[in-house]
């Protein structure tokens, strides 16, 4: 029975030294993560483990003490003892947070006697710390990024664009690259570093110019002009310009045009500027938007081809306008008069009244009406009137004139002769 007793105590763990000791390493963890403190213990020969019992020194009641881990108030899986009561005395701690920093002490009794750890384990906690530099860059800067913890730097380190896996931490800015990066440990994932931001700044694109309301525009009405576009930073107010058949007629992202007149029609655009240079061109324009005035007939007159005519002659009224869209419809009146009162006799349609053999009947007072789906308009009013032939006129007084002439002389004659 002697003997048998004795393989036992050669087997067990903790008679190779005989002395009593606790021995263990300081520990750094990531907060969020889990740790195992390795520890070993030893004992002398003749002692048989009856319990263990790890211990933190904390600050209460005006004094530091020991207090076992199964009395703190934490989840029961907080503090997982993974020894065994033969030598090992490991302690894995999950979900490290901040306040299991500190001390730690193991104690184990035995049926002669107890032990506790002479020097404390600390376990030291830090934290994923994402660190970019720099944080703001212009499109085509050298971006570079590192993650730190406070402890011993993780080897194996991912990195993540809000959400998304990034492949190098160091790269060449483009304006897609904004956003939030982070990293964690390969393997771990969810412990991760504080999202930072990347500010990407780039120049002006995507320049656009709107017109409110879209589509036919009264002459009369009002349309505001609003030019927008994509950049970091964005355009200010006073960086943006419009011109109206590349001549500058704004400064500023809006231009409302008051009571539209025709002028107003024409093809505009809009520049814009951020101070932030792309590809050697500081300032970027937009498409060219066309403005379409929609107005009713105007400036309507009547020109005669040819203005001298004579009895019998051919005479070519033409009525003329601008008008948007164009004129639809042309007629032709003739101021009549009747009881000392006047009225317009329709005598014609179309751009162009044409008398072939013009008559007395035909002068007169005249007028075209033009109408376009917007309204209509009058002309200003024309006389038409014939001129009298040369010869006409001057026969009676020559041949008065040849009477008198005739007449004297006879009288001349008479007188002579007596």
């Amino acid at each position: 029975m002697e003997s048998w007793s004795l393989i036992i105590l050669v087997i067990t763990p903790g008679v190779w030294s005989g002395d009593w000791s606790v021995t263990s390493e300081n520990q750094c963890a990531l907060k969020g993560t889990s740790v195992l403190i390795n520890c070993k213990y030893d004992y002398p020969l003749g002692h048989f483990i009856t319990s263990v019992s790890w211990f933190k020194k904390l600050y209460a009641s005006g004094k530091w003490r020991l207090f076992p881990l199964d009395k703190l108030p934490l989840t029961p899986d907080h503090f997982k003892y993974l020894g065994n009561y033969r030598g090992d005395c490991s302690l894995k701690v999950n979900d490290v947070q901040y306040a299991d920093e500190g001390a730690y002490y193991f104690r184990f009794t035995t049926k002669l006697n107890r032990w506790m750890s002479i020097k404390p384990t600390y376990l030291s906690v830090g934290e994923l710390t994402t660190v970019i530099e720099p944080s703001t860059v212009t499109e085509g800067g050298r971006v570079g990024m590192t993650c730190m913890s406070g402890c011993p730097e993780p080897k194996d380190i991912v990195w993540f664009r809000d959400g998304q896996p990034v492949s190098n931490p160091v790269f060449q800015a483009r304006s897609e690259d904004a956003g939030k990066y982070y990293c964690a440990v390969r393997g771990q994932e969810s412990v991760r570093s504080a999202p930072v931001a990347l500010n990407v700044q780039y120049a002006p694109r995507e320049v656009t110019l709107s017109v409110s309301p879209w589509g036919d525009i009264r002459s009369g009405g009002t349309a505001t002009l609003t030019c927008s576009s994509d950049a970091n930073p964005p355009v200010a107010h006073s960086g943006y310009s419009l011109y109206k058949d590349g001549q500058l007629i704004s400064s500023g992202q809006n231009y409302v045009i008051a009571d539209i007149l025709p002028s107003d029609r024409g093809w505009y655009y809009c520049q814009a500027w951020n101070n932030i240079s792309w590809t050697g061109i500081d300032l970027i324009n937009s498409t060219e938007v066309h403005l379409d005035i929609k107005y009713p007939p105007m400036n309507i007159s009547i020109s005669v081809d040819p203005q001298l005519f004579d009895e019998g002659s051919s005479v070519n009224l033409t009525c003329s306008s601008v008008a948007n869209p164009a004129a639809d419809s042309y007629t032709w009146y003739k101021m009549v008069d009747s009881d000392a009162t006047s009225s317009m006799l329709q005598v014609g349609s179309g751009q162009l009244l044409s008398l072939p053999s013009v008559e007395d009947s035909h002068s007169g007072v005249y007028l075209c009406k033009v109408r376009n789906s917007l309204g209509e308009g009058n002309s200003t009013q024309v006389l038409l009137s014939m001129q009298r032939k040369e010869n006409e006129g001057q026969s009676l007084p020559v041949l008065a004139g040849i009477g008198v002439s005739l007449l004297v002389t006879l009288v001349v004659a008479l007188l002579l002769f007596r």
